[in-house]
């Protein structure tokens, strides 16, 4: 799910050290500069312990470049790679360029099984009525079609529906609101599956997680505490997996439920299907 960080944009012109940062964002990934003569190297950081996907776009016109202006890939945990190389074009008296990047976690060539069966989001033996199902004209659409909200009051558990390393967790917010902006004011819970998709649970209330950055958690584990922050109507979960897209948006993916009466394989909306113990 995207997280509603702004697009980095910086300016560089005519800089002369080995080396220079250009811009690192969220403690996470940082785009450097490496001049190599009147070549520029652009090199991409991965800071996590995760993997993380990034896209970077270059505009300029005193260099040409190597390959496309705009490019998307996945950074291993800690793994620093070349992005793009530069080359000044002849004519040209400012050596200027422009820099856009943004990234989230996961991996752009996630390898799902769709075969897998999910456990619920709640604990076994309960259910909850879900608001919006797969599709719902609502706002599960595009990026968010494969996800769920579950009818949840305030301070209901919410438990891991798979296997995974907790990547992100935000728990500070207080705020839940319709209008536009109001999803920075989300809490959340990010998991990172073996596969590099993530499992992502949002509106959680305020110091509503159980669980820390780097935890490993089980799947049917209780990990947090429904909310109503974020952009939101009401109080409820929202629960999707995802692989990663461009410019730091995540695609929701369709998956199966293992309920008490058998494998849920498209939540609709109002249906209530209890979790299997």
């Amino acid at each position: 799910m995207a997280i509603g960080v702004a697009i980095a944009m910086l300016a560089l012109a005519g800089l002369s050290n080995a080396v220079t940062t250009t811009a690192c964002k969220d403690d996470a990934l940082c785009i450097e500069e490496v001049r190599k003569g009147t070549a520029i190297e652009l090199l991409a950081r991965n800071l996590k312990d995760f993997p993380v996907t990034y896209t970077l776009k270059v505009r300029t016109q005193a260099y040409s470049v190597d390959g496309p202006k705009t490019i998307t890939r996945t950074l291993a945990p800690r793994e620093s790679a070349t992005a793009m190389r530069l080359h000044p074009r002849e004519g040209y008296v400012r050596s200027d360029y422009r820099t856009y990047f943004e990234w989230t976690i996961g991996d752009f060539d996630a390898n799902h099984d769709d075969d897998h069966v999910y456990a619920f989001p709640y604990a076994p033996g309960r259910s909850y009525r879900i608001l919006q199902g797969y599709g719902s004209r609502f706002s599960h659409r595009g990026l968010e079609e494969f996800a769920i909200d579950f009818d949840m009051r305030e301070g209901t558990p919410v438990h891991a529906a798979r296997a995974g390393i907790v990547a992100r967790v935000e728990e500070r917010h207080n705020k839940g609101c319709w209008a536009k902006g109001c999803g920075q004011y989300a809490n959340y819970i990010v998991v990172l599956h073996s596969d590099g998709t993530t499992g992502e649970y949002y509106h959680l209330k305020q110091d509503g997680a159980l669980v820390e950055v780097g935890d490993m958690v089980t799947r049917g584990q209780k990990i947090g505490l429904s909310g109503n922050t974020g952009h939101t109507a009401l109080p409820h979960l929202h629960f999707a997996v995802y692989r990663a897209s461009t410019w730091g948006e995540t695609q929701s993916i369709p998956i199966r439920f293992q309920s008490a009466d058998g494998v849920i394989s498209r939540p609709r909306n109002g249906g209530r299907h209890q979790a299997a113990h």
